[in-house]
């Protein structure tokens, strides 16, 4: 497990005058514990146990060992659990079709976009954050959705400078949740990039599928361009000009091109001329999140502990 992850859950409470106390010793065990996912009491001598570490599916896992999977697990569990506390009872997107959901979106609001989906995760009391604390010293996580009840968790991994590609990512995750993908009290590590992945089970094809629809209108979005050969410009003005009449960002519409095309690095190259300028994306996503948790639904010490993961005083 990280250092940051360790340190993000260190109580803010504790000082060197506490290390003779043994009263002391055990509220610092069952506060890492608590945060983490481990067991209190093995913390007493030299071993680790996870609480949650048979409570996760891992998706397009990579070179994780099992030690690295009962981190993650143990992690997403935990910290999504402490995430559903702080929102109202609600009713989630189990059940909720992609035409569905993009149609009661689209009544307000010209795309269905980050800003969008971030909006309807909240409103259905699903809370979307970015981590910026992981669990494993080498990042090896790029979106986790945890079920709760009714609702779940989505917690974000991936950095992006502009907010197209992080939209797919969280409509994919939405998609796990309202296909059914992850059971009550499990959670899912989406391990890489599911837009780049190249082995994708049917869970995978569903939810991609799913966030093509929210994101597009359709599962297979029917794209040609006018010409073979383009450069970044030419596809930004396209994009530009072709996404209002069909209610699709621009941005998702350049990477739909992209990974029809396989042409990747013209379509990220586009990005720099869709939008005004590169931006640290994560920070727009938990400026909302920061808003809509209900701080005083934690006790001060795991609000310390959200706090320090979504390093909320960088926002």
């Amino acid at each position: 497990m990280s250092s940051a992850a360790i340190d993000a859950a260190w109580p803010t409470w504790w000082n060197d005058d506490l290390s003779e106390s043994p009263s002391a010793h055990a509220e610092l065990r069952f506060a890492l514990a608590r945060k983490l996912g481990l067991a209190p009491k093995p913390l007493l001598g030299e071993r680790v146990e996870f609480v949650w570490m048979d409570k996760a599916r891992f998706k397009h896992l990579g070179a994780e060992t099992e030690a690295d999977q009962m981190v993650l697990s143990s992690f997403a569990m935990s910290v999504g659990r402490l995430l559903t506390r702080t929102v109202p009872a609600g009713k989630g997107f189990q059940g909720i079709a992609a035409e569905e959901l993009r149609s009661s979106i689209l009544k307000s609001s010209q795309y269905v976009d980050l800003r969008t989906l971030l909006g309807a995760c909240w409103a259905l009391s699903v809370p979307a954050v970015h981590l910026r604390v992981f669990p494993l010293a080498v990042k090896a996580m790029h979106a986790m959705v945890i079920a709760e009840g009714d609702i779940g968790a989505i917690m974000l991994g991936r950095d992006a400078s502009y907010p197209a590609p992080l939209a797919f990512t969280l409509a994919h995750e939405i998609g796990h949740l309202a296909l059914g993908h992850v059971r009550p009290g499990n959670a899912l590590v989406d391990v890489e990039d599911p837009a780049l992945a190249k082995d994708r089970d049917e869970e995978e094809q569903e939810a991609d599928a799913y966030a093509l629809t929210l994101l597009t209108g359709s599962p297979k979005p029917e794209i040609t361009t006018e010409f073979k050969k383009y450069n970044a410009p030419t596809l930004a003005a396209a994009v530009v000009r072709a996404g209002p009449q069909h209610r699709i960002e621009p941005g998702t519409l350049a990477l739909c091109v992209g990974h029809l095309q396989r042409n990747w690095p013209i379509v990220m190259s586009a990005l720099s001329f869709i939008y005004p300028q590169p931006v640290a994306v994560w920070k727009a996503v938990n400026a909302l999140a920061r808003t809509q948790i209900d701080w005083s639904a934690l006790m001060e010490d795991d609000r310390d502990f959200v706090y320090a993961l979504l390093n909320l005083d960088d926002v």
